[in-house]
């Protein structure tokens, strides 16, 4: 079996690859909301479901007859590796038939996308899905010893190769993009093909007929744990649900010690899977010599299930490793011990019974994210999410004792555990208690929280602060704007975060539109502004929730002033989407002749810079860039036209007087011609800033160089170093003084599934 160990190692770390790159390659092509990501990855679930299930009875109408069952694993590995490649194709056909479909609801566009992920998805996954009930199969016609236990053996090759697939991949892309990333999965999966067809070559005399299901398979009926009620499918449905819902609740609790980098979310993932292959092993050595577990162990997984309300407690000050691998690592590593235990119990090592299992603990897997993060997480705190969560295992550990048991001393123990889940419910906070002046709003994208007092306010996503009041928001309003060659007719600005920029935007009246991907951020507009909810309902105001750059692909209107302001860091998971050359080209055709943009650069490396300034350089004929008022981070302003020479006099004599009196509000200057001086005199080209790295490739959905960084940054860079020296420059400052993480700045952009 040790060939089979090897060759589902590799198709974990395959399996993994996959579901990260073309999540982002769908996000490319259809948009970076919650709704999408809920798709693709439901649908890759999904998919992996029905291959288990499908091949189960695949393998069940196919007793009696000759399968070589290892060539057959040979051809499903094939395909896999032929998706690597077509699955890119296939999602770009898919955004190019909307296109000409000229969908403008978003309820159509997300039905279609939607059925075109699935399309594109489901048959693909489909094969990896079908990988263990026709590796069990094989290893079963060679009548090996381990056959009964074969799952829980194939699961722990698979869950390890996870582990390095939640990891390696991320090294890849920052070395070869996207699309180089899926050429080597490819590979690895042409040669897992190779070798099994070899192997069964070799051994294909030893192929017997596929006999009928072995009567020791339990059934569902008769399954009982110590005499109890309990059945293994509605476990394992349970098992799957509660995983993959808390996932959605960890992400929210621990993003704010994490940040939203790539490689917080992948410490996320390699925590829990590691956590899962340590209690398989443990599964692995403990049903050897044991045939039975205590029923107190469903009370015990309730219980740790409610870790992470201590672990993610701002007032518990441990590291930030701590607090992920502490609120994390328990409850994944007993689910790692009690997963394959009832899928080894429930087939017996039938692979027909063990699809069956797999594809119902999927199916849990898919209704978790969606239970959580549409339905309960928009009601009610991740507090109170993870009690609900953890409520049926606490209910299942003591129900026996309502039946009779004479298990005292587990009655005992299971009753400790629930006083014990009850207490860390009560004397737990969550993040946004902290605050003593805040609106906390809640959707299914994210938990809003708006703080502060006068011009000490601040934004929170997730706990992570997104900005302040700052006098640089209102310059990306009023920079282009001035610059522009005529009077504007309409600009657009795309992330609404405090809305400053946005009111900025109206003082011209002018009619203005924002797109904001968070639908609670809009609704504490007048917390940050007093005269918010009276600009809202300006018939000049036009406010659309909505990811910024699926808006810009789908709108047919045309714009003067185009002002991106992505919240920090520019390294943050899905970011690169509106830096890319491919963004800029969807800019260039919604922005009127002579237009301009105005893209929002934070402090970065030097690489980082130049990837930027190169990638707007090779998209617009004109680019001038400004250090900001308050010399945090650059204005690039972009156009297809030349931008004129003018003065700070000559630019603050084109503001309409309500423009004047908004730029000055915050100073730092108190006339709007100081104000644009501080600006215009720290001025430097986009050749200047491509030097600082002139090998720096230009940024490229294929090629995110700004949120792949890791490799490049093992040896410090000056750039970066004044980066890491200023931190009063990378995060709202009300923050740092309530004593909170220094990188917390965040793109609202987020994988939240």
């Amino acid at each position: 079996m040790t060939w089979f160990f090897i060759f589902f190692l590799v198709s974990g770390f395959c399996s993994i690859l996959y579901e990260i790159v073309w999540l982002r390659l769908a996000m490319a092509q259809f948009g970076v909301t919650t709704a999408l990501t809920s798709i693709v990855i439901s649908m890759f679930m999904a998919g992996l479901g029905w291959g288990s299930w499908g091949s189960g009875r695949l393998i069940h109408r196919c007793q009696g007859k000759r399968i070589p069952a290892i060539r057959v694993y040979a051809l499903a590995e094939l395909l896999i590796g032929v998706s690597a490649m077509l699955v890119p194709w296939q999602l770009l056909w898919g955004r190019m038939l909307l296109e000409r479909l000229q969908v403008s609801s978003s309820g159509a566009y997300y039905v279609l996308s939607g059925v075109w992920v699935a399309l594109t998805v489901v048959p693909w996954c489909a094969c990896m899905g079908a990988t263990i009930p026709i590796a069990m199969l094989a290893i079963r016609n060679r009548g090996h010893e381990e056959s009964e236990r074969s799952f829980s053996y194939l699961y722990l090759a698979n869950v390890l190769g996870a582990v390095a697939g939640a990891t390696l991949p991320l090294l890849l892309i920052e070395l070869y993009g996207f699309r180089g990333t899926l050429k080597i999965g490819a590979t690895l999966n042409g040669l897992l093909a190779l070798s099994a067809m070899v192997l069964s070559m070799a051994r294909s005399a030893e192929i017997p007929t596929l006999p009928h299901a072995p009567a020791a398979g339990k059934d569902l009926a008769d399954f009982s744990l110590h005499g109890g009620p309990a059945q293994p499918l509605a476990l394992l449905l349970l098992t799957g649900l509660t995983s993959m819902g808390m996932e959605v609740v960890w992400i929210r609790q621990f993003t704010p010690y994490l940040n939203t980098v790539v490689y917080a979310f992948s410490s996320i993932l390699a925590v829990y899977l590691v956590s899962t292959f340590l209690g398989l092993q443990v599964y692995r050595l403990w049903s050897k010599k044991k045939h039975s577990e205590s029923r107190s162990i469903w009370t015990l997984l309730g219980l740790l299930a409610l870790l992470p309300l201590v672990t993610a407690d701002p007032s518990i000050h441990i590291s930030k490793l701590l607090r992920l691998l502490l609120g994390v690592a328990p409850f994944a590593g007993l689910l790692g011990f009690l997963t394959p235990l009832l899928v080894d119990r429930w087939s017996g090592g039938d692979p027909v019974r063990a699809g069956k299992a797999y594809a119902t603990n999927i199916l849990g897997c898919i209704l978790g994210p969606l239970l959580a993060g549409f339905l309960l997480l928009p009601l009610i705190s991740e507090r109170w999410v993870l009690f609900l969560f953890s409520l049926p295992w606490l209910l299942i550990g003591i129900r026996p004792l309502t039946r009779g048991t004479d298990l005292r001393w587990q009655a005992a123990f299971s009753y400790a555990v629930v006083l014990g889940a009850l207490a860390l419910l009560l004397s737990s906070k969550s993040y946004e208690n902290k605050f003593a002046h805040s609106i906390v709003l809640r959707d299914h994208t994210a938990t809003i929280v708006a703080i502060g007092e006068g011009r000490n306010k601040a934004l929170l996503v997730n706990g992570v602060g997104i900005t302040e009041l700052t006098p640089l928001t209102k310059i990306m309003a009023h920079l282009p704007l001035a610059f522009l060659d005529r009077p504007p007719q309409n600009a657009l600005v795309v992330c609404f975060g405090m809305g400053t920029t946005y009111r900025s935007l109206l003082s011209w009246d002018i009619p203005v539109t924002g797109v904001e991907l968070v639908p609670s951020v809009p609704r504490v507009f007048g917390f940050f502004h007093a005269d918010g909810p009276e600009l809202l309902r300006s018939p000049l105001s036009h406010l659309v929730i909505d990811d910024g750059r699926r808006y810009l692909e789908r709108t047919p209107g045309q714009y003067d002033v185009i002002t991106i302001d992505p919240p920090p860091p520019v390294e943050a998971a899905g970011s690169s989407l509106l830096y890319s050359k491919e963004f800029y080209a969807i800019v260039g055709h919604r922005l009127r002749p002579g237009g301009i943009l105005q893209q929002w650069l934070p402090w970065g490396d030097a690489v980082l810079h130049a990837s930027v300034a190169r990638a707007l350089k090779e998209s617009f004929a004109y680019v001038r860039i400004f250090h900001s008022v308050e010399g945090v981070g650059y204005h690039f302003l972009a156009s297809n036209q030349p931008l004129a020479e003018r003065t700070a006099g000559e630019l603050a004599q084109r503001l309409p007087a309500a423009a004047v009196t908004d730029l000055v509000e915050w100073g730092p200057e108190d006339n709007a011609e100081r104000q644009f001086a501080r600006v215009l005199n720290r001025e430097l080209s986009p050749d200047q800033m491509i030097a600082e790295a002139p090998e720096a490739p230009a940024l490229q959905d294929d090629h995110p160089v700004n949120e792949y960084y890791l490799l490049r940054r093992r040896q410090p860079n000056p750039a970066q170093q004044r980066f890491d020296d200023h931190p009063q420059e990378n995060g709202p400052r009300i923050l740092q003084r309530a004593g909170h993480p220094v990188d917390c700045w965040v793109l609202t952009k987020r994988w939240s599934l």
